[in-house]
């Protein structure tokens, strides 16, 4: 019997500690977002936390573009396993979520033929004042990747983001750098 009620005890315990944690929360972004800077062109995906959606993506980028009533949009691809692989899509107009900061966005993306709608909220957690290279997360800081102008930026460079996204609190442990671009892509 007092056997059970230690494993009832500390099941208890196990429980109540477990309530209290809260997951860890991305760092609130470092700088507001220059609309005009950033939110055009494309950007190189250097580093990412893997996930299902990217299992051998290469060659990654996101392109930012305006329609024709102004709405922004984000175009994420990259290639199967290698750079000259099929290209792997995935689209959808962009919600600024805190205007005059720029940094936190919600892209709804479309998926299956437009048929369903997915979302997703994105922090931009630094950047420099060129705007030649940005990090960023989700809210929950579970994801987080690391975008450049250059599909083939300086290694050290490579190396002063890896350590700014430690320095956040991230494990970079958790990081891959599948930055295969294809020879001449400048």
């Amino acid at each position: 019997m007092r056997s059970v009620m230690r494993i009832g005890v500390s099941l208890a315990t196990a429980l109540a500690l477990s309530a209290c944690a809260t997951p860890p929360l991305a760092p609130e972004p470092a700088k507001s977002v220059d609309t005009a800077k950033f939110y055009t062109g494309r950007w190189y995906e250097i580093g990412r936390t893997p996930m299902y959606i990217t299992n051998g993506c290469v060659a990654g980028s996101t392109d930012y573009s305006y329609d024709a009533n102004g709405q922004l949009h984000q175009f994420d691809a990259c290639h199967s396993n290698t750079p000259e692989g099929a290209q792997k899509s995935i689209q959808g107009p962009v919600t600024i979520l805190d205007p005059g900061e720029n940094n936190k966005i919600l892209v709804h993306y479309h998926v299956f033929y437009g048929l369903i709608p997915i979302n997703h909220t994105y922090w931009i957690e630094d950047h420099d004042a060129a705007y030649s290279w940005f990090i960023f997360s989700d809210p929950a800081f579970k994801n987080i990747n690391i975008y450049t102008r250059a599909p083939r930026p300086d290694p050290a460079l490579v190396q002063d983001l890896t350590a700014r996204v430690k320095a956040m609190g991230y494990d970079t442990s958790k990081l891959e750098f599948p930055t295969e671009f294809p020879p001449g892509m400048q």
